[in-house]
């Protein structure tokens, strides 16, 4: 794993100071239990426990403890990962939560905690701060904790990286760094190769470009079920022929969200030894403009044999995960996967927080749900609904990648890919953001991983690989 910026766990011999969660209905009770001296220093201070203020207390060698507020508890519903609030303003040095939480509330203190160190920056000479460190409460498993961290960290450092910097070739070394750390192998096909292995509509969209298409193909784990993760990897979207304007194109560097999320999965479940076979399998392409640009109007052929319209250059991702869909099914995977930023429809739908997801199967549904409840990481369930499947259908080829009217783009785009994964026995789509707009506890803005988190929960109980954890 390369040295990402995050905070770090305290060793457990570390002297560590209390933090305490001081929630606005339990402010007298809090104050009640302080040393004289303390209890007037709150007083002094106005502190009221609003959410997110943080009170050092003294002591007799300088700061002693600290209180961080909650507010009502009637607002905690609304706030993730509040205690992270306090790490970038505690003194450095090591702190322990002093106020008891149930396991779920642990976990998610614990792994606020790390990502709460995580800041992405390119200035000369910048030194990355020295952190608060957290001695690990008492039942939370450290190395799992950090495993999740580091996962999170990677994917928001491959989005944060500018496109001139995170073309295929680096996405590419960023994989392979992966697969050497776990000792997992890497495949990959590469420019006119894909056209010969039969990947057409990968090799079409990244033809226009100078930085060459490819497919990355990442295998680790030799017992188990089998999982094959799918993930875009569109380094920069201009929007090809259909050109995006200026303020659309500003955020594409964030379009490979989707292989930048699937390869921090990997990593979470290589990490932490998850008994399953793993695949990853990564279309990369530059959406470009120039002379052998495909155009509106084209007829593609797919690996899956099927033809493909193009009404809209700039809905090319379901392109380039369509052949790796059809690539992946070929072996049967008990779960497939796919990942990536894919419409605007889906953040008219539900925002930028929560992550649409689809799955053709109930069970697995419901894990993903209740998983995403669990570990704080939001996922809606969103319907493969049958009577749309007649928009992808144009005149003239089998299936059309940009249906006219705007009506139910998440959907139609779903509904496009399910039909190039049916080798799978079960298969569920996400169509994330991978962009936080605006900083919030333990996510500044930038880059952030969706439903990895509650996909790597859930997985135990979609595989049969035993009961869920608790992140």
């Amino acid at each position: 794993m390369p040295d990402l910026p995050m905070a770090s766990f305290a060793a457990p011999e570390d002297a560590a100071r209390p933090l305490h969660l001081v929630s606005a209905e339990d402010l007298s009770t809090f104050a009640a239990t302080l040393p004289p001296g303390a209890a007037s220093w709150l007083e002094a201070t106005g502190f009221r426990a609003a959410p997110g203020e943080l009170l050092l207390l003294p002591g007799d060698e300088g700061v002693a403890a600290a209180a961080l507020g909650l507010g009502p508890a009637a607002l905690a519903a609304r706030s993730r990962f509040a205690v992270a609030q306090a790490v970038p303003r505690l003194p450095a040095g090591a702190w322990r939560i002093a106020t008891p939480l149930d396991p779920g509330a642990r976990d998610e203190a614990a792994l606020g905690w790390l990502l709460a160190g995580y800041a992405y920056s390119l200035k000369s000479g910048a030194e990355a701060p020295k952190m608060a460190s957290l001695l690990p409460p008492e039942g939370v498993d450290a190395a799992r904790i950090t495993a999740i961290a580091q996962g999170e960290c990677l994917t928001r450092e491959l989005i944060n990286t500018p496109s001139n910097r995170m073309g295929p070739a680096e996405l590419q070394a960023a994989a392979e760094a992966l697969a050497a750390e776990h000792g997992a192998s890497v495949a990959v096909i590469e420019g006119a190769e894909l056209l010969e292995r039969n990947f057409p509509m990968i090799h079409a969209v990244g033809r226009a470009s100078d930085r060459s298409p490819r497919l990355i193909d990442l295998r680790w784990g030799g017992s188990g079920p089998s999982l094959t993760l799918v993930g875009k990897g569109i380094v920069f979207d201009t929007g090809g022929l259909n050109l995006k304007p200026g303020a659309s194109m500003g955020l594409m560097k964030k379009d490979m969200g989707g292989a930048a999320t699937v390869l921090g999965l990997a990593h979470m479940i290589m990490a932490t030894g998850m008994a399953l076979r793993l695949r990853v399998l990564l279309p990369v392409a530059e959406n470009a403009v120039s002379g052998p640009a495909f155009r509106p109007g084209d007829v593609l052929d797919s690996r899956a044999g099927l033809t493909v319209e193009i009404n809209n250059t700039d809905a090319e991702g379901r392109l380039v995960l369509a052949d790796a869909l059809s690539y992946g099914g070929e072996e049967s995977p008990d779960l497939m996967v796919s990942m990536a930023t894919l419409t605007g429809a889906a953040r008219v739908a539900v925002g930028p927080d929560l992550a649409p997801f689809y799955s053709s199967s109930e069970t697995a549904a419901a894990a993903l749900a209740a998983a995403g409840t669990e570990v704080r990481d939001p996922v809606w369930r969103m319907p493969f609904h049958e009577p749309y499947e007649a928009m992808i259908e144009p005149g003239i080829a089998d299936l059309d990648n940009a249906p006219k009217g705007g009506f139910a783009g998440s959907i139609t785009a779903a509904l496009f890919l399910r039909r190039f994964a049916g080798g799978a026995k079960d298969y569920a789509h996400f169509d994330i953001y991978g962009w936080q707009p605006s900083a919030a506890p333990a996510r500044p803005m930038g880059g952030a991983g969706q439903g990895a988190r509650a996909l790597f929960a859930a997985l135990p109980e979609i595989l049969g690989l035993g009961g869920r954890d608790a992140v």
